[in-house]
């Protein structure tokens, strides 16, 4: 059998980088979902912390590899590109947690909406990297449009007022339950139940507030990849860095999730550090044509974002004890 495509380039990489990555990611969600969480159980924080510590590994080791196979420079921006997603993905947890509250969602089953939710991430992600990639490619001056969006971003995130969403005026959730038979109760772990419609009188699918959750959180993703794809492509435009780092990051939300949602009121200022990272991103691209370089030096690119973010988490951890202290 002839193996010659497997060297063929796609995308800047050899296939065989890209068909043993996406392996390696079915293998990890088939573990995780076969063995890990076969039987469905509320997952503790305990538990949540080891699998995230574990996923994270992966993920380390992941760019460690990518740091030996590629070089200084591919494992510096694919670990700036993993610290960068991972810490957007927070603003995630408020999120989530805020659509499984509005949907009465038990800690029973929202490992499953957050493991179909991975699946469709993997996919979305991979779709809008691909057209980011194209973009770059085609008309390089997009990228200067990435960084003024992402600096934007920050300055909206910094100086902007923080609302809660209301789910209750959502136009998405209120367009399905026009359009789609809903109970108005869970079914278990079920996203669809096959019932007595009340207007006809006969059977018809119905979908589950489990499924709307679903859905929810899905187009709740593809917004925030709106602020992460630009962040990550204002680092390399490298679509295999990019692609990799992006998905190791989300890989390890739906485990962390659990733990965050319990201490999330702890990280009360990561979010002007996460703003300013952003900024910091997008201002890059134009600092290194004024310094008339080629691009800003990974390593200080990679140390900036690590200081930015390691003191957001910190000054949120000694704000948020003295508050509970004072309380």
């Amino acid at each position: 059998m002839d193996f010659a495509f497997l060297f063929a380039e796609w995308l800047g990489k050899p296939v065989w980088m890209w068909a043993s990555f996406i392996s390696l990611v079915i293998t990890i969600l088939a573990f995780d979902l076969g063995v890990l969480h076969r039987d469905n159980k509320e997952i503790e924080v305990s538990d949540s912390l080891k699998l995230s510590a574990l996923y994270i590994s992966l993920g380390l080791a992941f760019g460690a590899w990518v740091w030996w196979y590629l070089g200084a420079e591919s494992g510096m921006n694919y670990l700036t590109g993993f610290v960068v997603e991972k810490t957007l993905a927070l603003d995630n947890v408020f999120v989530i947690a805020l659509i499984f509250s509005f949907f009465a969602v038990p800690r029973l089953y929202q490992h499953r909406v957050l493991f179909w939710g991975i699946l469709g991430v993997i996919v979305l992600r991979a779709i809008m990297i691909g057209l980011g990639a194209a973009l770059v490619t085609e008309f390089a001056w997009v990228l200067y449009l990435f960084a003024a969006f992402l600096i934007g971003t920050g300055l909206k995130m910094l100086f902007g007022e923080d609302k809660e969403p209301d789910l209750a005026k959502n136009p998405l959730i209120n367009f399905m339950r026009r359009r789609f038979n809903v109970t108005n109760e869970l079914h278990g772990e079920r996203f669809f139940v096959r019932q007595e419609n009340p207007k006809t009188g006969r059977a018809a699918l119905f979908v589950t507030p489990l499924f709307m959750a679903l859905v929810v959180i899905e187009v709740a993703d593809v917004i925030f990849a709106v602020d992460s794809v630009p962040a990550i492509f204002a680092i390399t435009t490298d679509p295999f860095i990019v692609y990799t780092s992006n998905i190791f990051a989300i890989l390890g939300l739906r485990a962390l999730y659990f733990a965050l949602a319990a201490m999330i009121h702890r990280f009360e200022y990561l979010k002007p550090a996460l703003a300013i990272v952003l900024i910091f991103i997008g201002s890059k691209i134009f600092m290194a044509d004024l310094l008339g370089i080629e691009k800003f030096p990974p390593a200080l690119s990679l140390g900036i974002t690590l200081s930015i973010i390691a003191a957001g988490v910190v000054w949120s951890l000694v704000k948020t004890r003295k508050s509970e202290e004072s309380a």
